[in-house]
């Protein structure tokens, strides 16, 4: 349609605008994820969910495995119990270079706050390699930020409040990189349900099954942000996994579970003993 118009004696012919055809919304194509690898120290391994027929351990990366399709011959998890970040640096990370994953998974970081010779900023300097030697072969990396995890784990007040403090400095170690790399993190302290006592084994040190596959739901979700494809949404209904049982529990917790904080409160007890100090003489002043 064609509009003339007269300002000031001047006949002025407007013509329309050409048709401008309406543009397709583009949505972003999430990326399918064909490789993962889960590094780290017993949580990784899997410790807390066990398979029936003494079948070992699932946990947390075969449920983000299972979410994301990977097939078997994509899965790589060198992690083991006791690993440190040094550990992870140095043991697990040419192996998974190797691999060249597109996902990667790192929890690790608990072992390092229970020992004496607990370093932030080495924590901090191993992790920084782990994540560029990965992001230079196209890996998306994914490190946990931890809960205080002495509200879960019932110890004496000193002990407790120096395992809060530990973690408070891994966290901060833990921040800095992350923030720095620009990659996205995991923080365990936001996740739902993480103080339940359900989400944890009879232990303490471990998820369950429920608490991996809360781990599973929170990694997935950071990874579906950060445009991969979730082919299989993690359910929070226990399955597949095996029911230890009291007789169990009881016997991990004899067997394993109390030498273990024998030899590592030992280890942490000259740090607590410190922090109790430092309180005592702070209410004397």
């Amino acid at each position: 349609m064609v509009v003339s118009v007269t300002v000031i004696g001047i006949e002025v012919t407007e013509f329309p605008e050409p048709h401008q055809p309406r543009r397709p919304h583009l949505v972003p194509v999430a990326r399918r994820a064909g490789r993962l690898a889960v590094l780290g120290d017993s949580t990784a391994v899997g410790l807390g969910d066990p398979l029936p027929r003494r079948g070992g351990w699932r946990g947390v990366g075969p449920l983000v495995a299972a979410a994301l399709g990977v097939e078997p011959d994509g899965y790589l998890n060198p992690s083991f119990t006791g690993a440190r970040m040094s550990c992870v640096r140095r043991d697990q990370l040419p192996a998974t270079v190797a691999h060249r994953p597109d996902v990667a998974l790192l929890v690790v970081g608990m072992n390092d706050t229970l020992r004496p010779d607990f370093d932030a900023d080495a924590i901090a300097a191993d992790l920084t390699v782990v994540l560029r030697e990965l992001a230079a072969v196209g890996t998306t990396v994914i490190p946990v930020r931890y809960h205080d995890h002495a509200k879960v784990f019932r110890l004496p007040a000193s002990i407790r409040r120096a395992l809060s403090a530990r973690v408070a400095e891994l966290n901060e170690a833990i921040d800095t990189v992350v923030e720095r790399e620009g990659v996205p993190c995991l923080d365990l302290a936001t996740m739902p349900g993480a103080y339940d006592l359900a989400a944890w084994s009879v232990d303490r040190l471990h998820p369950s099954e429920l608490g991996h596959r809360m781990l599973a739901r929170g990694f997935t979700a950071l990874l579906a942000e950060s445009g991969f494809e979730i082919v299989e949404p993690v359910s929070l209904t226990c399955s597949g996994g095996a029911d230890p049982g009291t007789a169990a529990h009881v016997g991990w917790l004899v067997f394993k579970g109390i030498p273990w904080l024998w030899r590592r409160g030992g280890e942490f007890l000259p740090y607590a003993a410190a922090i109790m100090w430092r309180s005592f003489r702070e209410r004397a002043r």
